[in-house]
């Protein structure tokens, strides 16, 4: 499974559905030499040229309870739905 957030894909989706966590990759999570925290407070990763390459989301599931989607701003704004996070939350 992939997921897209705005220009990026992610080819590692893991979900941890006992402590509600979802991590988005590009390749190997070692790549990632950058950490930040978003406005959201979501966990992000860059690779050494500034990339986007990860993305921690604590409480996923509960943003789908709650009708919002996942929005995550590095620094331009990028969202998933409700409903594509549902569907990446129960493929996982």
């Amino acid at each position: 499974m992939t997921v897209t957030l705005g220009a990026t894909t992610f080819d590692r989706v893991d979900y941890d559905a006992e402590a509600d966590v979802l991590y988005l990759h590009v390749g190997d999570p070692e790549s990632a030499t950058e950490f930040e925290e978003s406005p959201e407070g979501h966990a992000i990763r860059f690779d050494a040229l500034g990339r986007l390459v990860g993305v921690t989301v604590v409480g996923a599931k509960s943003l789908i309870e709650h009708g919002g989607r996942l929005v995550v701003t590095v620094p331009e704004r990028l969202e998933l739905s409700a409903t594509e996070l549902r569907s990446i939350i129960q493929a996982a």
